[in-house]
């Protein structure tokens, strides 16, 4: 039994040295930190137009991290910048490519399971993945991307 149990250790020990080993990936997260300052970023540009909106900022996994609604913002868009954030991180694009497709013509676009086809929402990204992402509501669907791009902005 000592022979095999020490023929296999063997085994462990020479075959490892013959397989590389697998790189591991290391995932970079958003944390609330990261939140706060994107949610500083798109509320300071808020404030410049005297805008009110609300600010969600989610994880990689959907998960809400952050939510942000100024005084005086309707409480209508909490779930509309929960959502268009959620369309921007399940789908990996802004959700202003959605509009402009419906805008275009292309109507089946509102028929795809958790689109919001209204600007407002953009995939947060640690290089080419996607971590996150942030949904704004409020102001116009114009008004809303700016002040969206503007808190993605303090994150890259």
């Amino acid at each position: 039994m000592k022979k095999l149990s020490l023929f296999f250790l063997l085994l462990v020990m020479v075959g490892s040295t013959h397989f590389p080993t697998l790189a591991q990936e290391t995932t970079r997260m958003l944390t609330l930190e990261d939140a706060q300052n994107i949610s500083d970023a798109a509320e300071a540009r808020a404030r410049q137009d005297n805008w009110n909106v609300v600010i969600a900022i989610l994880d990689a996994g959907g998960h809400l991290i952050a939510l942000r609604r100024m005084d005086g913002t309707q409480i209508g868009s909490v779930d509309v910048g929960i959502q268009k954030a959620t369309t921007a991180l399940k789908f990996k694009r802004p959700t202003k490519v959605f509009q402009d497709g419906v805008q275009a013509g292309n109507v089946h676009i509102m028929s795809l399971p958790g689109v919001v086809a209204v600007e407002g929402g953009l995939p947060i990204k640690a290089g080419e993945q996607v971590i996150g992402s942030i949904g704004v509501s409020g102001v116009t669907s114009a008004q809303d991307g700016i002040i969206a791009a503007a808190g993605l902005a303090a994150f890259e």
